[in-house]
Order: structure tokens, then C-alpha cells, then sequence
């Protein structure tokens, strides 16, 4: 009996997401295939992305994408991710063959305010260091790097631990709170 072999398809990111005054992006790696069906940023219902999003807003969780992503229009915060295509059978990061950076260098120049990139999982910042930094596409020093547990259903880690480092590490660009003031 023959056993079928699965060919990679290239697979495609979506546009970026950039809110008026974002000075922070948030980069995945690739969509994954519930992402692609459904034409919606972290669309499988396991990934802890909006989640964490929410809690960090201090909002429930919106059932609707439109509503996830006022979330981040909410914090100001753009979103998109590291690979305009790459080869990949599946949803794995690992499984990512011959990719191609978006066009980041045109990016940064549309949005310069934008000048801290968070990378939702280690295998993101890698791609950006290795196809973005060491071709020289950005400077290296115009930009925060700032990593975080990947919110795939993959990366095993609590949700409670992943949200406390999310946190304490995307504190700084969170919107100041509203603060309380009571009648005299």
C-alpha cells in the first residue's frame, strides 16, 4: 500500500492591522489554517491571543472579530505578522519552509511612530532577526523588541502565566486607566 505524501502550499499573511497613534506592533509568524478559512487573525478558538488581549484591555471577551480587534484600536496597538508567505503543511511554526518577510522596510516608513515590535512567540522574533535585521531592511536600534510566550495552543504554558508576562512586559504601552474621582 502506497502511503500519500502531503505537498506544502504557500500560505499568505493578511494586511496589517494599524490603529491611529499605534506605536507598538504586535508580529506573529504565518496565519494558521482556522486563521485562513476564516480570513480573521487568530481565529482558532484554543489560541490565547484575543484572550490575553481582552484581559489586558480589562474588557470581556468579544464575540465578534470586529470587536476583538477595537481591542487593539482600543491600546493603539497594530498587529500583523513577520512572513508575507512561506510553504507550510498545517499550522506549525516548525513546519514553515522557504518564507518571505512582508515589506517592512516600507512599513516602518508609513508608520514611524511605530517603534516597538512585541513578538508573540520566540520563532517570530527569529524570522524578523534573520529575514528584517541581518539583511538590513531596519536598523536594529530603531526599534524595542519585546518578547512574549506565544499564545498558540502549542506553547503549553497557563494562560494566567502567559497573561502576567504579556502584562508586565506590554505595561508600557497600555492606555492610562481612568482614575476614579470622587465628589467633595
Amino acid at each position: 500500500m502506497a502511503i500519500a505524501k502531503t505537498s506544502p502550499s504557500i500560505k499568505y499573511s493578511f494586511p496589517p492591522f494599524v490603529p491611529d497613534g499605534a506605536r507598538l506592533i504586535i508580529l506573529g509568524t504565518l496565519p494558521g489554517e482556522e486563521s485562513l478559512r476564516l480570513q480573521q487573525y487568530y481565529a482558532h478558538p484554543r489560541n490565547h491571543f484575543w484572550p490575553l488581549i481582552a484581559a489586558l484591555a480589562g474588557k470581556r471577551m468579544p464575540s465578534s472579530f470586529a470587536g476583538r480587534v477595537a481591542l487593539l484600536q482600543g491600546n493603539r496597538w497594530a498587529l500583523w505578522d513577520v512572513l508575507e508567505g512561506a510553504e507550510r503543511i498545517g499550522s506549525s511554526d516548525a513546519a514553515i519552509r522557504n518564507p518571505t518577510p512582508n515589506a517592512f522596510g516600507k512599513f516602518f516608513s508609513k508608520y514611524p511612530d511605530i517603534t516597538s515590535v512585541a513578538f508573540n512567540g520566540q520563532k517570530a522574533h527569529d524570522l524578523f532577526r534573520r529575514y528584517v535585521i541581518k539583511p538590513g531592511i531596519v536598523a536594529n536600534d530603531r526599534l524595542t523588541a519585546i518578547d512574549l510566550p506565544s499564545s498558540s495552543p502549542l506553547h503549553t504554558i497557563p494562560f494566567e502565566e502567559k497573561l502576567a508576562v504579556w502584562h508586565d512586559r506590554l505595561a508600557p504601552y497600555l492606555p492610562p486607566k481612568p482614575q476614579n474621582r470622587r465628589a467633595k
